[in-house]
């Protein structure tokens, strides 16, 4: 069957990234900062499950945007193998805000430094952010 396909969008616009707080009863990364996604449904392509994703959550459509990563992980056993595909969206049409407050208690803006320093989803995401700021300055 292979891994569960997971997409996340990294909101990037003038040196901050939007991230959201997980809410605190999820069943997985409760009450961390996370970046923007969720599952590719049945017959979606990476970007369409990006798009729709993105809408859902925090209603923006992506025009602007870059697959730069892949994260594999197993939350609960090896056997629920999961593939994040991570993009980088420089561009969208809409104002962020937070439509599913089930998901996100909370969305915020900020500095790569400072999104370094929260207690993030995934261990891995420093080191993307960090690796944000060569390419969001070419878009």
């Amino acid at each position: 069957m292979g891994p569960i396909k997971q997409v996340g969008g990294i909101i990037w616009r003038d040196g901050k990234i939007l991230l959201g707080k997980r809410a605190s009863d999820r069943t997985f990364y409760p009450n961390v900062w996370d970046i923007i996604g969720g599952h590719c449904g049945a017959g979606e392509t990476l970007e369409q499950a990006l798009a729709r994703e993105l809408k859902e959550e925090i209603g923006v459509t992506p025009t602007g945007f870059k697959h730069i990563r892949v994260l594999n992980y197993a939350p609960t056993s090896p056997s629920d193998e999961y593939e994040l595909h991570i993009y980088i969206v420089t561009d969208w049409l809409g104002s962020p805000s937070n439509l599913s407050p089930r998901e996100h208690s909370l969305l915020a803006w900020f500095e790569i430094g400072e999104a370094c320093s929260l207690e993030l989803a995934d261990s891995s995401y420093p080191e993307i952010f960090r690796g944000l700021e060569g390419q969001a300055k070419v878009s």
